[in-house]
């Protein structure tokens, strides 16, 4: 007969185990900036932490707080809602901080239970799977309470197990965050081209003042005027013209119901957006989507209409179907695509769709507000190669999600036989290695 695998109760290897509060005054007196971070379960993904959203708070508040002040490699633990049970550990980055009601700090000591190799163990499929039950237990809205997480029991394997197992995983995490870093730089300086080219008309203003556009070959500075001309928008480039986004994109609406798609069908809902970010990292199955949902292509323009200031605007990795809350967009022409998706992501678009949006509570835009926005067309010629300049950059980005999924697929598999102990680490570091992760 078997023996059953020795373990320890996680209540016994912490030195803290506790959540915080909503600060006085709630979510009207949190800063932009301030001394301190207040952690919310948004913060919290499984994928690591998350910076949107982030609220600050004053010292003041953070006194409040201080029995739930965060330290660097804490995990966190999401308890309550539909995020209950996402885990990641504490950046230095967002300390000094706090947390709210809605997630939980736990400090193991490190000398008995690595936080890395916690956060792990709480991560596997199988844990992640009883955390759920365990939430689900109660009367009302998910929650772990307390002594549901200090009753949770651990594998009892020695400190230098844990931390090699957890090196071994953090290798992949490793990767993942590099491909997540180089996207979001490849996103920043796509910006930047987009803003000096069509926002600053900077080209354009150096030709009139006699100069050379800095940073421009000669034959891409060739393609920009000398001059202004005035307009209904006020001064735009001499023969550019003033139109709308519909004159260069286009709503596309294909409708499928629960019987067109299946489990294989990739899924996006509005909670798998980043915000503010050009790249769609997260997605779901068809198995997820329970009503009738809109069709997708790789490359169209995914945009939020429910609550538009949240700024959930994404461009499409793969053929997929999404909530009928998000508007597919296509450009109507080729040479306009990536104009099209910068110019949608654009904060003064995303103000005016929610300045027009209706409804108070729920404020939702739709296609004939955001196609009749205002703006200025730039010749195909420039708009073409700005394309030129920013698809291998988009390209890049859309390989970067790609491998991510891999990658995350590839830790899944690899962590409860790492934990278990059905895979010992050096065959796990071999396939890393074959599989570029180490």
């Amino acid at each position: 007969m078997q023996s059953k695998p020795k373990v320890i109760v996680l209540g016994d290897v912490c030195s803290k185990i506790g959540s915080g509060a909503t600060p006085r005054g709630g979510k009207e007196s949190y800063l932009d900036v301030g001394p301190f971070s207040l952690i919310r379960s948004q913060n919290v993904l499984n994928s690591g932490f998350s910076r949107n959203g982030l609220a600050f708070i004053s010292k003041e508040q953070a006194k409040a707080l201080d029995g739930v002040a965060v330290e660097d490699s804490d995990v966190l633990l999401n308890i309550t809602g539909d995020s209950v049970a996402r885990v990641c550990l504490a950046p230095k980055s967002a300390l000094p901080a706090r947390v709210n009601q809605h997630v939980a700090i736990i400090r193991s000591r490190p000398d008995q239970l690595d936080p890395s190799f916690l956060r792990y163990f709480l991560l596997s499929p199988e844990q992640q799977s009883y955390l759920f039950m365990l939430a689900s237990s109660g009367a009302t809205r998910n929650a772990l309470t307390k002594g549901m997480i200090e009753g949770l029991e651990v594998p009892a394997i020695s400190i230098e197990e844990q931390r090699t197992i957890a090196n071994a995983l953090s290798s992949i995490d490793a990767r993942i965050d590099h491909n997540r870093a180089l996207t979001a730089n490849l996103e920043a300086i796509a910006q930047q081209i987009f803003k000096s080219w069509f926002v600053n008309f900077a080209p354009v203003r150096s030709k009139a003042a006699d100069e050379k556009p800095p940073g421009l070959a000669d034959d891409i500075a060739a393609l920009f005027p000398d001059r202004f001309v005035e307009s209904e928008l006020g001064e735009i480039p001499e023969g550019w013209i003033t139109g709308k986004i519909s004159d260069f994109s286009a709503n596309v609406r294909v409708g499928c119901t629960p019987s067109q798609f299946s489990a294989e069908d990739f899924y996006v809902g509005l909670e798998h957006f980043d915000r503010r970010s050009l790249t769609l990292w997260n997605g779901g199955t068809g198995d997820d989507a329970t009503s009738n949902k809109s069709r997708f292509a790789k490359g169209d323009l995914l945009f939020g209409k429910l609550r538009p200031y949240f700024h959930k605007v994404a461009i499409a990795s793969m053929d997929g179907i999404c909530s009928t809350d998000i508007l597919v967009i296509r450009c109507a022409d080729k040479a306009y695509r990536e104009f099209m998706y910068f110019s949608l992501f654009q904060d003064d678009v995303i103000q005016f769709v929610s300045d027009a949006s209706g409804g108070t509570r729920m404020p939702r835009t739709n296609w004939d507000t955001l196609g009749s926005y205002d703006c200025v067309v730039p010749p195909q010629s420039v708009a073409s190669e700005f394309g030129e300049i920013v698809a291998p950059m988009i390209e890049t980005m859309m390989q970067c999600v790609s491998e991510n999924s891999v990658l995350t697929k590839l830790r899944d598999l690899l962590l409860p036989r790492l934990i278990s102990g059905k895979l010992r680490v050096h065959d796990a570091e071999t396939i890393l290695s074959e599989a570029g992760a180490a």
